[in-house]
């Protein structure tokens, strides 16, 4: 399947489904699941930012770290076709950070970000 929305290349796409599908297996057997994001997102001129690390296989509906620049972000879902339409103060499309490489799992991220009042990668 391929991704529809600029802001996700292919292979991203497939790898956040995968995922998903891993994290229905993890909830089924009553485990965690925490793997390290697989896409950053930020909007350039508004300060939000989104660590995804999967993607609910029948909704496209991503689960990651979400920071909307107002000092509290969390983790929680958000709907792909929604980012799509999100624009910033000059109107500027959300972007991927082409630089970010996750280093650590989901759940360090989150820590980290719940400590400093915003997402840090």
């Amino acid at each position: 399947m391929a991704s529809h929305f600029p802001f996700i290349t292919d292979a991203q796409f497939e790898l956040l489904l995968r995922n998903g599908r891993m994290a229905l297996a993890y909830q089924a057997q009553g485990q965690d699941f925490d793997p390290r994001p697989v896409v950053k997102l930020f909007t350039p001129d508004a300060g939000a930012t989104w660590l995804l690390t999967e993607i609910e296989p029948q909704a496209q509906i991503a689960f990651g770290l979400c920071d909307l620049g107002m000092g509290y972000p969390e983790l929680g879902h958000v709907s792909l076709a929604g980012l799509s339409v999100v624009r910033g103060l000059m109107n500027l499309p959300i972007e991927q950070d082409l630089h970010f490489r996750a280093t650590q799992a989901l759940s360090a991220y989150a820590r980290e970000a719940r400590l400093a009042g915003r997402i840090q990668a």
